[in-house]
């Protein structure tokens, strides 16, 4: 153990050796057959429909988001076009512009379809700004937990229908968020 000791640092031989250990257990089942009789079944995770699969990409961010509202109205978004409050919009650091997303909030699980329009959120540590109707149509008083799928441009179609299961916006006093 000493001659050991003197060839390796101290406080390295314990990673070393646990390296060791592992690189061995990994190859130990080299070179042997395998057993073809037993099989394992896996368990199968339901699949969404093909219609909403073909239209949903697989990516999802998960994060904190924000709203923006009354301080911003009538000022321009980073695509040139005109901050409505009362939109369903939502400013996002790098997806593309103009792309839509499905926004649900992990708290009470109620969903949004917004557009991205702007670039943001400024605070680092937040993923998304919605707009104030976006924000009342999710439950979210401030800041709130959300996940963000990406919903794809090329059916036009696809994304009408999104829209038309979603409620319409009811009057809601504004004082009632607070960001």
């Amino acid at each position: 153990m000493q001659q050991i000791a003197k060839i390796f640092p101290r406080g390295r031989l314990p990673r070393i050796a646990a390296t060791m250990m592992i690189a061995g257990i990994g190859l130990t089942g080299i070179g042997q057959k395998a057993d073809t009789k037993a099989t394992l079944q896996q368990p199968v995770a339901p699949q969404p429909s093909a219609a909403k699969q073909r239209h949903i990409f697989p990516r999802l961010q998960i994060g904190k988001a924000s709203w923006y509202g009354r301080a911003f109205q009538g000022k321009k978004t980073a695509n040139g076009e005109t901050f409505n409050m009362n939109m369903l919009t939502a400013a996002h650091r790098t997806l593309p512009l103009g792309s839509w997303v499905r926004v649900t909030n992990l708290k009470n699980r109620k969903s949004v379809l917004v557009r991205i329009n702007d670039r943001g959120p400024v605070i680092t540590s937040r993923v998304l700004d919605l707009s104030y109707a976006a924000a009342r149509m999710l439950g979210l008083g401030g800041v709130g937990r959300v996940s963000l799928q990406q919903v794809r441009q090329d059916d036009p179609q696809t994304i009408n229908e999104m829209l038309a299961e979603m409620p319409p916006l009811q009057p809601f006093p504004y004082y009632a968020l607070s960001n």
